[in-house]
Parts: C-alpha cells; structure tokens; sequence
C-alpha cells in the first residue's frame, strides 16, 4: 500500500473518528494498545482512542455546542438538568473524576448533580 494514498477505510470512519477524538495511525506506527482495523480481510489501519479525560473534555465541549456555544456554567438549571442526562446516556460518569468535573463545568457542587442524576433514575422507574 502507498502511504500517500489514504485507504478508503479511513475515509469512510473520518466522521466517525473526529466524534470521539480518535485518530487514524499509520500500521507500521501502530501501538498495542491501537485497535487495528481490516478491509475485505487485510489489515488497513490502526486507530488510537482518546484517554477519557479526554474524552470527557470532548463531551462537555460538543454540550456547549449544542446549547448554542455558551458556557455551560451560564445555563439555567433545566438545560443544565438536560446536560447531566445527556452525559449519563453517552457514560461520562464511568470516567474517574467524571461528577466533579462535571459539577466544575457546570458551575455547580457534586451533590447538585448527583441530584439531577438521582432526580433523573427516579423519573425513569417511575
């Protein structure tokens, strides 16, 4: 394979790759602990993932983007509500640190959004 010619893979997760911060790696660059990929039963190209506080970081910015690029900590306590939720459902708080650096990006304590994560189960089985 020609290095200078980008393997139609690549290409292909480019979009999918930006969203999570992951990043294509040349194979004969390639680390254990990069996940190798194949095309049609060759080996193609590795990707090497964010570390997740990274990846939290990531999450917050993309909240903020969608909540018109605002500071999170200037959002009124619904949206703020709605940011926890949508941070539980793509696993932030699986990230050591995660509620603290949360509560720091929304500008609120830890209790208050162990609140909205306990307000949140509750509304779910209810």
């Amino acid at each position: 394979m020609t290095s200078h010619v980008e393997h139609p893979l690549a290409a292909a997760i480019k979009p999918l790759l930006d969203a999570v911060g992951a990043t294509p790696v040349p194979l004969d660059e390639a680390k254990p602990e990069d996940v190798v990929l194949e095309w049609a039963g060759e080996r193609a190209l590795a990707v090497r993932l964010p570390h997740l506080n990274s990846a939290l970081e990531r999450l917050l910015a993309e909240m903020a983007r969608q909540f018109d690029g605002r500071p999170l900590a200037e959002l009124d306590r619904g949206d703020k509500q709605r940011v926890v939720a949508l941070l539980e459902e793509r696993g932030a708080f699986t990230v050591r640190h995660g509620v603290e650096t949360v509560a720091t990006a929304l500008g609120v304590s830890r209790f208050t959004v162990y609140n909205y994560l306990n307000r949140q189960d509750g509304s779910k089985s209810g």
